[in-house]
C-alpha cells in the first residue's frame, strides 16, 4: 500500500452516476467490486461495523488463493447483502475515501451493486411491501382497521405466516399503525411573527416522514407542542410522499426518483421563501441532505432543499445559540439512555440532540453512540435479524447499564429495537427497572410541561 494522499483534507462524496450507462455495467461493476474489496482485505479496520466486512474477509481466507481473485464473483452479493448503508465505514473508519487517489467509497459501490441486482432481478416480496410505506401506511388512520390489523400482527400464527411468506423474522420487533394519521390532524400556523436568529431562519417547515403519519404521529404533535411554545411558524406539505430511503436501501433507484418529483418541488418552494425544513427521522433528513443531492447534483431544487434541510435538534440548538429558545423547562426526566444512530453520525453536525437534552434540569444523560443494528427494514428480515441483535449487544448493555428512566434515540425504529434487545440481552443490568421508549423530541415536551 501506498501512503496516503491527501489525508489532511476532509472527505468527499462524488455524484452518484446512476444516469449513466457505465454504472450499469456488470463487468465494470465487478471490476470495480474487486477492486475495493482488495483494498478492505488489506486494510480490515472496518471489521466490527456490520456483516459486510467478516463476509467478505471469511470468503478471502476460506478461498484457494487467500486473496480477493480467489473468491467468486457470485459470492460478492453475500456482501452486498450484510451492508445496509449505515454510511458509517466511510465517515468513521476508512482512511481511502476521496480525496485520497483510492478514491473508495463502500456505501455507495454497494448502493450500485443494489441497484444493478434490482434493475435485473427485482426484489423479494417482503422487500417490495415493507419499503411501499406509503401503500402499506393507507391501513392507518382507519380506526377498526387499524385496530384489527394490530391484532393480527401481535397474534404469533399470523407472525409465524409472515415469516414463512414474506420472510419477515417472526420474533422482530415491528410499528403498529396509528388509529389517526399525523397530517388527518395536524394543522399549519405560519401567522405568528417572524423572529429570525444569525444562525436560523424564523419559520419552520414540518416534512413528518411516513412514521411520524402512520406509525407514531405523537412525535410530530410533539414537535408541534415544541414550536407552538417556542412561538415559530410552521407549515405542512399539502402532499407528503415517502422521501425514498427505503427504496434506495433496495437498489429501487427508479421509485426514488419518482418520490423526489412529489416532493421536492413543494419543499424546494418552501426553502425559497425561507423556511428550514425540519424531519423528525434522520433518515429522511439525510434523505434530502446528502442521497438526493448526490444523484441529482444537476437539480437546482434539490440543492435549494440541502440547504434548508436541518435536524430538528440541529434548529433547536442553533434557535438556542441565538438567544431565541425558551428555556422554561418545568419537568426532570432523571436519566436518559440516549442513542445516536447511525443516519445521525453521518450528517456531520455533532451531538445536537445530546446538547439538548443536556439543557434540561435534573436529567442525566448517558449518550451511547454506537450502531443499533436495526436499520431499517433489514433488521427485521430472517436472514439478517440474528446479526442486527449481535450488532446491538453492545448498544443495549451499554444503554441498560445507566438503569435510565428512558430511552431515546432520533430513530425511533432503533429505540424500539433497543429496548427489544435490552429484553433478550441486557434486562438484568435494569436493576429492575422498566424505562420508557420515548423520541428526544417526545422528551423535550416532557420536560417543557406542554
Amino acid at each position: 500500500m501506498t501512503v496516503r494522499e491527501g489525508s489532511l483534507e476532509a472527505p468527499t462524496r462524488h455524484p452518484i452516476q446512476w444516469k449513466s450507462e457505465a454504472y450499469w455495467d456488470e463487468a465494470e461493476l465487478d471490476k470495480e467490486l474487486e477492486r475495493v474489496f482488495d483494498i478492505c482485505h488489506g486494510c480490515r479496520r472496518c471489521v466490527s461495523l456490520c456483516g459486510s466486512f467478516p463476509t467478505l474477509f471469511d470468503l478471502v481466507d476460506e478461498g484457494p488463493t487467500g486473496e480477493v481473485d480467489g473468491v467468486p464473483k457470485e459470492k460478492y452479493k453475500d456482501v452486498v447483502d450484510q451492508c445496509y448503508l449505515c454510511d458509517l465505514c466511510y465517515m468513521s473508519k476508512c482512511p481511502y475515501v476521496p480525496p485520497h487517489p483510492w478514491n473508495l467509497d463502500f456505501p455507495h459501490l454497494m448502493l450500485r451493486a443494489k441497484a444493478v441486482h434490482f434493475r435485473k432481478h427485482g426484489a423479494k416480496a417482503a422487500d417490495k411491501f415493507m419499503t411501499s410505506t406509503d401503500k402499506v401506511g393507507m391501513f392507518s388512520g382507519i380506526p377498526i382497521v387499524t385496530q384489527t390489523i394490530n391484532a393480527v400482527n401481535r397474534s404469533a400464527p399470523a407472525r409465524a405466516a409472515m415469516e414463512s411468506m414474506l420472510g419477515i423474522e417472526r420474533t422482530a420487533w415491528r410499528p403498529e399503525f396509528a388509529p389517526q394519521k399525523f397530517h388527518s390532524k395536524a394543522r399549519s400556523n405560519p401567522k405568528r411573527p417572524v423572529h429570525e436568529g444569525e444562525r436560523t431562519p424564523g419559520r419552520v417547515a414540518i416534512f413528518a416522514t411516513c412514521y411520524v403519519n402512520y406509525n407514531e404521529p405523537g412525535i410530530g404533535h410533539d414537535l408541534i407542542a415544541i414550536l407552538e411554545h417556542n412561538e415559530i411558524p410552521y407549515m405542512l406539505l399539502e402532499k407528503e410522499a415517502c422521501c425514498g430511503m427505503p427504496k434506495l436501501e433496495i437498489g429501487d433507484l427508479e421509485s426514488v426518483e419518482h418520490l423526489k418529483n412529489i416532493n421536492i418541488p413543494q419543499l424546494a418552494k418552501l426553502a425559497r421563501e425561507g423556511y428550514a425544513i425540519v424531519t423528525s427521522i434522520p433518515s429522511c433528513t439525510l434523505m434530502y441532505k446528502q442521497e438526493l443531492p448526490l444523484m441529482f447534483p444537476d437539480d437546482a431544487d434539490v440543492q435549494a432543499v440541502k440547504q434548508a434541510m436541518w435536524d430538528p435538534f440541529e434548529y433547536l440548538v442553533a434557535r438556542h445559540k441565538d438567544g431565541l429558545l425558551k428555556t422554561d423547562f418545568k419537568k426532570p426526566l432523571g436519566t436518559v439512555s440516549y442513542h445516536v444512530p447511525c443516519h445521525g453520525r453521518v450528517q456531520n453536525i455533532g451531538r445536537k440532540t445530546e446538547e439538548m437534552l443536556k439543557l434540561l434540569p435534573q436529567t442525566k444523560v448517558n449518550t451511547v453512540e454506537r450502531c443499533s443494528g436495526h436499520s431499517g427494514i433489514w433488521g427485521t428480515r430472517k436472514e439478517f435479524h440474528a446479526m442486527a441483535m449481535k450488532i446491538g449487544k453492545p448498544v443495549f448493555k451499554s444503554m441498560a447499564g445507566a438503569q435510565p428512566d428512558y430511552i431515546s434515540s432520533d430513530c425511533q425504529l432503533a429505540g424500539h429495537h433497543i429496548e427489544q434487545g435490552i429484553e433478550r440481552h441486557a434486562a438484568e443490568a435494569l436493576g429492575g427497572k422498566k424505562p420508557e421508549v420515548a423520541h428526544p423530541i417526545t422528551l423535550v415536551r416532557i420536560a417543557y410541561g406542554i
